[in-house]
Formats: structure tokens, sequence, C-alpha cells
């Protein structure tokens, strides 16, 4: 039932948030997944995930990374939201929302260990399926979009990375480096929010997730005005070198 843990009192709550293994690494990765996601629009994800699964499980990882994304709301949102194909991101956004609690249902109810391997293996394919080159010259309508709203939602319920099918669409297009970013940015960051009240109504938002997740919001969100401030749209060459390096490291 949603909530079945909320009876824990605050402050053991707390207590064993700040007894997490690894937190002050979480909170590191966070810092610099918030820098790379308010440059490059992406990443945040295949940065913090990886580190994170290594010392907390998978729901935990992911329940903490989406709360502490809503600082993006304020660094990076608010100027993307003016550079976006607003009608595109609408879309996929709406698929994913649809979606997603089937990603979340796995995340619940899948293996941690099956999880964490597809963590490793979704970023190792993303990376190799940018760095091929590939270019797609059709212009995408509502179908593309939907599709990869579709993907988008479930793998960001069922691993906690929603950026990895999105980035490959866009980096695939022919959108400019503005446009680009700021579509990426827009679905992921609204989706990466969705996930909070659906990871609630399936009961697995607790208290001590909650802390971890209220632990890495202002780093993230430091990390996300700093990336911001770096991106500069007229090293198109620069931003996607930078990027492919993001994921492989």
């Amino acid at each position: 039932m949603p909530g079945r843990n909320s009876g824990r009192r605050v402050p053991e709550a707390l207590q064993a948030a700040l007894e997490t293994p690894g937190l002050l690494y979480l909170i590191l990765a966070g810092t610099v997944a918030g820098t790379v996601y308010g440059f490059a629009g992406f990443g945040a994800a295949l940065i913090y995930m990886p580190v994170a699964v290594a010392f907390v499980d998978p729901v935990t990882a992911v329940a903490a990374l989406a709360l502490s994304a809503l600082g993006s709301m304020v660094t990076v949102v608010p100027q993307a939201w003016q550079q976006a194909d607003r009608r595109a991101t609408l879309i996929m956004l709406g698929a994913a929302i649809v979606t997603m609690p089937f990603g979340i249902w796995v995340l619940r109810t899948g293996d941690p260990t099956w999880l964490r391997f597809a963590v490793s293996i979704i970023v190792a394919g993303t990376l190799v399926l940018l760095l091929t080159g590939w270019r797609y010259t059709q212009t995408p309508g509502p179908r593309s979009w939907v599709a990869v709203g579709s993907g988008v939602g479930f793998l960001g319920g069922a691993t906690g990375l929603n950026g990895p099918i999105v980035i490959l669409f866009q980096l695939s297009g022919q959108d400019s480096v503005e446009r680009t970013r700021a579509n990426t940015i827009i679905v992921l960051t609204m989706s990466g929010f969705a996930v909070l009240p659906l990871m609630w109504l399936q009961g697995v938002l607790t208290p001590e997730r909650l802390w971890i997740g209220a632990f890495l919001l202002l780093p993230y969100a430091l990390g996300g005005y700093t990336g911001r401030k770096l991106f500069n749209p007229d090293y198109a060459v620069l931003y996607r070198t930078v990027a492919y390096i993001i994921i492989g490291v």
C-alpha cells in the first residue's frame, strides 16, 4: 500500500539515511551529475546510477535521483523551455508518464543484480550507438515522439536511466545544439519528476529514501547552475565530444 512505511518517525528515518553506506560518494556523484546535466542537458543518470547502485539498492538510487533532480526545475528548465520544441517534448513526456508505471513495477519486483547489469549495458550501448555517427534525415512526427517517450518512461522507471533513448534520438537528428539540449532537458527533468508520485503509489517511496534525495538536492542544484553557465551553443563539436566522453566515463 502507498506510504506503508510512512509511520516511521522522522528522526529514525533521518538517522537511517545518515548511515547509508557511501553517502558521501552519492553526494559527490550527485554534484558531478548535476554539473554535467546543466551543461549537456543529459548524463545525470548515466553518471550517478552506476555509482549509486554500487552502494544502495536500485530502488533507493532511482528515488534519490528523482528527488534531487527537482533542483533542475529552478536551475536549467526555465531557460530550456524557451528554446525547446514544446509540442514534441510534451508528446514525449505524456508517453513517458503512461509507460513509467510498468518500468517501476519491474524495478520493484526485479532482481537487483539483473538491474545493475542492465544499467551498465544501457550505458555502454548508448555510447556505441552514438559513436557510430548514425543520423536520421526524416522529419520526426507524433509517432516518433510517442515511441521515444514510451522508451524514456519504461527505462526511467525500471533503471533510473530515462535518458539513453531520447539522447540518441536528439543527437541523431538535425536540430541545433541549443534545441537538442533544450528538448532533452525538458523531457528528462519532467519525466524524472513524474517518477516520484508513481513510486509513492507503488509503496516504495520510503522516508529514508526521501532523506537521501534531500541530501543530494542542493549539491545537484548547484552543479546544474554551474553547468548551465558553462554551456556555449557556438561550440557544437565540443558539445558532442564532451557528451560522448561523459557517457564513456
